[in-house]
């Protein structure tokens, strides 16, 4: 990567990993694991098993520690449980307790909370250095959305987490804002993103009347707000489909509602799919549909970009995706997920034609060496370097 200085020990500590799980933040830790891992540096990744007795998660030249055993995440509607992020806390604790002296530098993500206060409980015996990436930072209201009356213990322990000293990372504005508002102790950098692949668009394809969504079926994605979308959409274009792609709480509920529609033949839901045809469908659709009310980031926005397939993502107070988006120039941000509003934004794409593609082509070559994986990281190595006195180091971007 072009940064000079010692080679370190470095502890990643996140409860999941690819391709065990499946997310932005579990391909987040897997690249910087592996890259880290390739420049010489001492890995070692802390997480829950996820795999079977035997098995060996496989990560070249890292040392994948399960610090607890395999246990299911979330519950029936998609939330996350509480019991396994408290384990998950222990077994960091007790690791650290036991090896943390032989650590330079113990970089975790923020959620879930307990691990990062085990990192930080110990820090005084192992006089590592924690940097702590803030995907997200969760609103007062929305935690008591989400747990109900535990709502308060939760964004709570989130503050106690943000006042922890420490080398802070974001991928968005908004969630660096919300950050500093919580009362951040340390440096905060914000990164472009982590977008890992040709930072060249691929040659534009005359798109097919095609709606792709890709990710979850959880309630914050709100899947099923696609089938009345498109049901809506074809009354103005009467030939668009949809692809909804992967799996999750929810997928029954879009199957049923795709049933109920009688979209059986416009709606294809097939669960989840390699991402070569992940990538290929969005290559050829008129557009991907990212109806999410909360977003950390937003990365399948820059995948589609690549292709110069144009977005839609909706407004939300916590939707940090949209700020990947210039409206009318890469896609367009939709008011609601009602059917009506997200209809209008299909039609609006659809009407974009070529022009729109080729505009989104040239968004992404103007921006996809800033919103990159590789710049991200150089970000990150500068940072440890800089907190251990190797080198001039980054300095707060956000």
């Amino acid at each position: 990567m072009g940064i000079s200085g010692r080679l370190m020990r470095i502890c990643l500590v996140y409860d999941c990993l690819v391709p065990q799980t499946l997310g932005g933040a579990e391909r987040w830790y897997r690249s910087l694991a592996e890259r880290l891992a390739a420049d010489g540096h001492g890995v070692t990744y802390l997480t829950l098993r996820q795999w079977e007795r035997g098995e060996h998660p496989g990560v070249p030249g890292v040392d994948v520690r399960a610090v607890g055993p395999r246990m299911a995440l979330y519950d029936a509607p998609g939330h996350r449980r509480v019991l396994p992020p408290v384990v998950f806390g222990a077994g960091v604790l007790w690791h650290l307790l036991r090896h943390g002296r032989r650590y330079d530098v113990v970089h975790t993500c923020s959620f879930p909370y307990f691990s990062l206060l085990a990192v930080a409980a110990v820090r005084p015996l192992g006089r590592y250095r924690v940097v702590v990436d803030w995907f997200e930072v969760w609103s007062r209201g929305y935690w008591r959305e989400y747990l109900g009356r535990l709502g308060d213990v939760g964004w709570l322990v989130q503050r106690l987490c943000a006042r922890v000293p420490q080398r802070a990372f974001c991928f968005s504005r908004l969630y660096a804002r919300r950050l500093r508002a919580e009362g951040l102790r340390g440096e905060q950098t914000l990164l472009g993103g982590a977008y890992d692949g040709p930072v060249r668009p691929s040659p534009t394809e005359s798109p097919e009347p095609l709606v792709v969504f890709a990710g979850r079926h959880i309630p914050e994605k709100r899947v099923p707000a696609i089938v009345p979308a498109i049901a809506a959409a074809r009354r103005r274009v009467p030939g668009i489909r949809a692809l909804i792609l992967g799996r999750g709480p929810e997928r029954d509920e879009v199957i049923r509602a795709v049933r109920e529609a009688g979209l059986q033949d416009a709606i294809d839901v097939p669960g989840f799919v390699e991402t070569a045809e992940v990538d290929a469908a969005i290559g050829r659709a008129t557009c991907m549909l990212l109806p999410s009310r909360r977003e950390g980031y937003g990365l399948v926005v820059v995948e589609a970009a690549s292709h110069g397939t144009p977005s839609i993502v909706v407004q939300g107070e916590d939707n940090a995706a949209v700020e990947l988006i210039e409206e009318g120039v890469n896609g367009f941000v939709a008011p609601s997920a009602s059917p009506a509003d997200l209809a209008e934004a299909i039609t609006r794409t659809c009407a974009g034609g070529r022009a729109l593609r080729d505009s989104t082509a040239a968004w992404f070559a103007a921006n996809a060496k800033r919103l990159s994986l590789e710049r991200s990281l150089e970000a990150v190595l500068a940072a440890y370097h800089d907190d251990l006195g190797d080198q001039a180091g980054s300095q707060p971007t956000a």
